[in-house]
């Protein structure tokens, strides 16, 4: 997949601006934390004790006298799954699966973010691991193993309101029969726990720097095939519903619940993942600032932005409406610039460029490639909140105006990108130049608008450097025009700032003197 990645990341980064080097998911460390990026090590395999078999020697041994009356039969089939294309993979995901792309049953020598089999090779999609009940009806045509039958007595409804068996106590009993004993918390800690936690994230110019939630991030943790998910609300706190007698390991996806993936690079999958660690089955606290590691921070900031921004998308709010669903995000650290290519959606994959550089992985793009990339060079909060909200602002114009327009917007910047010295938006010059100030105007004038409500002080002016003008829509704004109305004029056909002209007069004939003369007085 690393050449995949490779060839997308030129057609991105001509996308977006001249800076192009390297993605996201380079190793690194910051000072007092112990994440690590890259692939996973694995090391030996274990006995999982959660096998029919294990829990069956288990409750004979703690309970001898009365294993007789239970029949332990499998609630839980641990399987994997090797899907030959996106669409099978996508199948997958679609049948509501929790997949890992890396054995639950062996131990970790080095924690990473992600998991490529050696024998299926880097080109392909790798091994799929998942946890399935017992009458799972298996896709036809996706290739699977089944790798062990497992009992979970929560999953058993036989077990449930028996008092005669403490089914902890087995549990334990089959982590000590089959060696992991080294696993389990000491049992003075009191019995089995649902995990709980919160996750926070600082952004020193907003709210006095205090701590507020990572919002809509999925939680996993889990300990051999024991897995338990949830999401974190808005100030971030999350609550497992499956209790842990051991120590289970902590995992932040960036799978949202808003319907966006931050999605990562090197490796194919669609929601990036950031391990944890192993901790107590009680719950594990995380907090992030600056000094933790980074590429955490930038994917809980741009979690957050992209967040905050949907929830603004209502009609009591903004009045605009939200970007599409299953959004895909990736992040760039070496980058100043963002885009909304819109890939994911399908914008310009009938482009001649797509297919050159890209060639027979073209059609992975629909599934993996991203809508919106973030250039997080310049990566304090702040800095990423104005990237996502633009972008996001120019989701919403894509949502409302799709593909037929967003090819044309594309082709524009990519071929002045190329022919213009590497301008980022060129000069204004040739076609598909209106489509182009239009939409950079209204994300330019957006940035400005939600930068201001959320850390005050004055109206910063962002885009007021380029050629095209974002300016006239802040004035029309500060006398009383919402953003709700100047996007009501955003319409397919609006393809130049005459266009646009027109469309705000046509649609508010009584603010006609002032929509006339706001242009004029702009040179427009």
């Amino acid at each position: 997949m690393k050449r995949f990645v490779s060839l997308l990341t030129v057609l991105l980064a001509l996308a977006a601006c001249s800076d192009h080097e390297g993605l996201e998911g380079n190793p690194s460390q910051a000072p007092g934390t112990n994440l690590s990026h890259g692939m996973i090590q694995l090391g030996e395999k274990l006995d999982d004790p959660y096998t029919v078999e294990n829990m069956r020697a288990a409750l004979t041994k703690t309970y001898p006298t009365k294993a007789g009356r239970y029949d332990i039969s499998a609630t839980d089939l641990y399987v994997r799954f090797l899907p030959a294309d996106d669409a099978q993979l996508k199948e997958l995901e679609g049948m509501g699966l929790y997949l890992m792309d890396h054995p639950m049953d062996y131990s970790i020598v080095r924690e990473g973010d992600y998991y490529q089999d050696p024998e299926v090779g880097e080109e392909a999609i790798t091994w799929q691991y998942a946890v399935v009940p017992h009458d799972f009806v298996f896709p036809e045509g996706i290739r699977y193993e089944l790798l062990d039958e497992c009992y979970l007595a929560e999953h058993d409804p036989t077990t449930r309101g028996d008092l005669d068996i403490d089914w902890d106590l087995v549990e334990r009993e089959a982590f000590r029969l089959t060696g992991n004993e080294h696993l389990l918390e000491p049992e003075t800690k009191g019995p089995a726990v649902a995990p709980s936690g919160r996750i926070t994230i600082e952004d020193p110019n907003f709210s006095g720097g205090k701590p507020f939630g990572v919002a809509g991030v999925k939680v996993v943790c889990n300990i051999f095939i024991k897995i338990a998910t949830c999401y974190t609300d808005r100030d971030g706190y999350y609550q497992m519903e499956k209790k842990f007698s051991g120590n289970p390991r902590y995992r932040i996806v960036f799978q949202n619940e808003k319907g966006f993936c931050i999605g990562f690079n090197w490796i194919i999958i669609p929601a990036s993942v950031s391990t944890l660690g192993k901790a107590e089955p009680q719950g594990l606290d995380v907090h992030i600032n600056t000094q933790s590691d980074p590429a955490l921070f930038r994917r809980c900031a741009v979690n957050n932005a992209a967040y905050d921004y949907l929830n603004r998308c209502t009609d009591t709010d903004l009045g605009i409406t939200p970007p599409p669903s299953d959004l895909r995000f990736w992040i760039f650290p070496s980058l100043s610039c963002s885009s909304a290519c819109m890939l994911h959606h399908g914008a310009f994959l009938s482009h001649g460029l797509v297919q050159t550089y890209l060639g027979g992985f073209a059609p992975l793009i629909r599934l993996f490639a991203p809508d919106i990339t973030i250039g997080t060079k310049e990566d304090g909060y702040e800095e990423i909140y104005s990237s996502v909200v633009h972008e996001m602002s120019h989701a919403s114009h894509y949502a409302k105006v799709g593909n037929d327009y967003w090819n044309p917007y594309i082709d524009y910047v990519i071929r002045t990108f190329i022919t213009e010295g590497q301008q980022a938006y060129g000069t204004g010059n040739g076609k598909g130049a209106g489509y182009c100030e239009v939409g950079e105007m209204w994300a330019y004038f957006m940035q400005s608008t939600l930068m201001k409500d959320r850390y005050s002080g004055s109206l910063m002016h962002f885009g007021n450097m380029y050629w095209f003008k974002p300016d006239i829509l802040l004035y029309l704004y500060e006398r009383g025009m919402s953003r709700a109305e100047i996007y009501h004029a955003l319409s397919g056909d609006v393809t130049s700032l005459d266009d646009l002209k027109d469309q705000l007069i046509a649609l508010f004939p009584a603010r006609e003197k002032l929509i006339v003369e706001t242009f004029r007085g702009y040179g427009k």
